[in-house]
């Protein structure tokens, strides 16, 4: 009988167990199984070589998530480049071109002296003048304080006085620019539209209105007036305006008051005028008002620049028949306008206006020297 463990038909044949001692010599070992190399085909290589795909492959640009969006972006980027600048070119709306600048509007008033022109020291002059108590040169024009506009701050606003302010001392207490000399540091201050109509006044000075030198700067002729003292006295105002969202109008209102005497080798009616001699040696005093407006870009703070657009100047003692537009021709100590006075004006009468513009200056605004020179 077989065992309970048996085959029905028993066990092969042979060795104990059954049939499975004739493939114990086909078993493979542990080692032989860790070493051997395993390799699975593809479905393209199980298939054969001669198969052919049924979807095409794509270039590998065109791939989802490989270089084609790079080179996409890239190729947007050089579109909307490309775009911007022929826009910017061919655009037929330009950014609006700054303003020019307005050309200066001046007057120039000769003040004729009620009497003699009284002469003596600088310092007797002085101490015995209204100017008594003005400060000395570039110290008599101070900043006030300011506030902030809609549109400027305190700083933007304390620059623009302080370019007005350049512009007074240059053009009103330089001794190179009152007796003549250089106006190269009062040109560079100005807005470069308004150069020409400056050189212009300088190289042809007209009382025209638009024309005259003394309406950008105070100048004594040097051939017949030198300064007695370098020491110019100064008093005034200076405030600043808002006019926009880009300017500012900065308005001086100031007096200079100057010593002077006769060059050496001067005529001795320095004005043409019967006026008498002026007396060797003696300084005389001559006052000058200006009332200026500039007006100031947001572009000039940084360049420190300026345009003056309205000039009034008022000096004395002179004479109503002196020609003001190139230089002021003071009368001086011992001098008199004597006949020539300020004459009305016919305002019937056609032709320009204001041909005899002159004033009268008043008494007290002529020194009371202690001990005048004769």
């Amino acid at each position: 009988m077989t065992g309970p463990g048996d085959p029905p038909e028993g066990t092969p044949d042979g060795a104990p167990g059954g049939g499975d001692d004739e493939y114990r010599s086909v078993v493979f070992d542990e080692r032989f199984v860790r070493a051997a190399r395993l390799q699975e085909f593809s479905a393209d290589e199980r298939l054969g070589e001669h198969h052919a795909p049924a979807v095409k492959a794509r270039h590998a640009w065109l791939r989802p998530g490989g270089s084609r969006q790079a080179a996409l972006l890239v190729l947007l980027i050089v579109l909307a480049f490309g775009t911007a600048v022929y826009m910017g070119i061919r655009h037929p709306y330009k950014a609006p071109e700054p303003a020019p600048a307005q050309p200066l509007r001046s007057s120039v008033v000769p003040l004729a002296p009620p009497g003699t022109v009284p002469g003596a020291t600088p310092e007797d002059l002085f101490a015995h003048s209204p100017a008594a108590d003005y400060r000395i040169g570039a110290a008599g024009i101070n900043l006030p304080t300011v506030e902030r506009t809609a549109h400027f701050s305190d700083g933007q606003i304390v620059t623009a006085m302080s370019i007005a302010k350049d512009y007074l001392v240059r053009s009103s207490v330089d001794p190179a620019t009152l007796t003549g000399g250089s106006v190269r540091p009062v040109r560079l201050l100005l807005d470069t539209g308004q150069l020409d109509q400056f050189d212009r006044s300088l190289a042809h000075p007209d009382d025209n209105g638009r024309d005259a030198a003394t309406g950008w700067l105070v100048r004594f002729d040097p051939k017949q007036v030198t300064l007695a003292d370098r020491d110019v006295r100064v008093d005034g105002t200076l405030s600043a305006t808002e006019v926009g969202a880009d300017s500012l109008d900065v308005t001086a209102d100031y007096t200079f008051v100057y010593a002077v005497r006769p060059a050496p080798g001067a005529p001795r009616d320095a004005a043409g005028q019967h006026t008498g001699a002026p007396t060797p040696g003696a300084a005389s005093l001559v006052t000058v008002r200006r009332e200026l407006h500039f007006r100031i870009g947001r572009d000039d703070l940084a360049d420190h620049r300026l345009s003056v657009v309205q000039s009034s100047l008022q000096a004395g003692p002179m004479s109503c028949s002196a020609d003001p537009a190139g230089t002021l021709h003071p009368l001086l100590a011992g001098q008199h306008a004597g006949p020539d006075r300020p004459a009305g004006t016919d305002p019937y009468a056609r032709g320009r206006a204001n041909a005899s513009l002159c004033g009268q200056l008043s008494a007290t605004s002529q020194p009371t020297p202690s001990r005048p020179t004769r």
